[in-house]
């Protein structure tokens, strides 16, 4: 009869593991794995924003210089054109590899928690 009752006693148990313990452990252990990789993302966002914001100024200076060298009005103007121009196309890139990089991570983030980490 004692046996059976400690048989019986570790039988709950197992299944408290199996059904309770064990999958609450591994839902945390998902949590934290999301959270470490929003944290990377976020970073690396930040960085790759620096970085656009960098090569902008650098844009916009060089601009500035070559029309403070510029011969006459006309080619101040163009100078100010082809600037706007290609800051427009410039911006367009980084908008949209900011938004590639955000769903990039956002599927990496959401990954351990369905899984496939």
């Amino acid at each position: 009869m004692m046996a059976d009752k400690k048989s019986t006693a570790d039988k709950v148990k197992d299944t408290i593991n199996e059904r309770v313990v064990d999958p609450a452990k591994k839902a945390g252990e998902a949590m934290q794995s999301s959270g470490k990789k929003l944290a990377e993302g976020s970073s690396a966002v930040g960085l790759k924003m620096l970085d656009q914001a960098e090569a902008n100024t650098r844009e916009a200076f060089a601009a500035m210089r070559a029309a403070a060298s510029a011969k006459d009005l006309s080619e101040v103007m163009k100078i100010q054109g082809d600037f706007l121009r290609d800051q427009g196309s410039r911006s367009m890139g980084q908008a949209r590899e900011i938004g590639e990089l955000i769903m990039q991570f956002g599927k990496d983030a959401v990954a351990p928690l369905r899984g496939k980490d």
